[in-house]
């Protein structure tokens, strides 16, 4: 198990309906994990090396991550924090609504622990997030 306290999530997301479908999920789940959100990419890096309005925040443990976002894209996020010795470990799932095989291989080579395509229908979004919590804040093993 991850966590033996409640989890941290960073999602990093650009759209507010996104995020609204994303916090009613995680709200309808039975852990109380801390769910946190950046709007952009450059917050997000402000928020995971605890810079500017960031620097009481906790590290997170898990990112959810799109691609397409303001400022700094999602790769370039991913990048910064697989790049880290200091961050490297924590997992990086990116949830974006893109289907296509190119961003697919583009997430794993930038060293992306998953590659989630968004649910359009509303009760598979929230099994969807049902599931990756369950499984990367309960059942794997991830290093200190």
């Amino acid at each position: 198990m991850l966590c033996k306290r409640p989890c941290r999530v960073l999602l990093v997301e650009d759209n507010p309906a996104d995020v609204r479908l994303l916090k009613e999920a995680f709200s309808e789940s039975q852990d109380s994990h801390e769910l946190h959100t950046a709007a952009d990419g450059a917050e997000a890096l402000d928020f995971v090396y605890r810079r500017s309005d960031h620097a009481n925040k906790p590290r997170p443990d898990l990112i959810l991550l799109d691609i397409n976002l303001p400022k700094v894209d999602g790769y370039g996020v991913l990048d910064a924090v697989k790049g880290s010795p200091d961050l490297m470990r924590i997992p990086v799932i990116m949830l974006t609504s893109s289907d296509s095989r190119a961003d697919v291989q583009k997430a794993y080579q930038h060293r992306a622990n998953a590659y989630l395509q968004k649910p359009s229908d509303l009760s598979d979004y929230f099994h969807v997030v049902q599931e990756v919590t369950k499984f990367w804040l309960h059942v794997v093993q991830l290093p200190n």
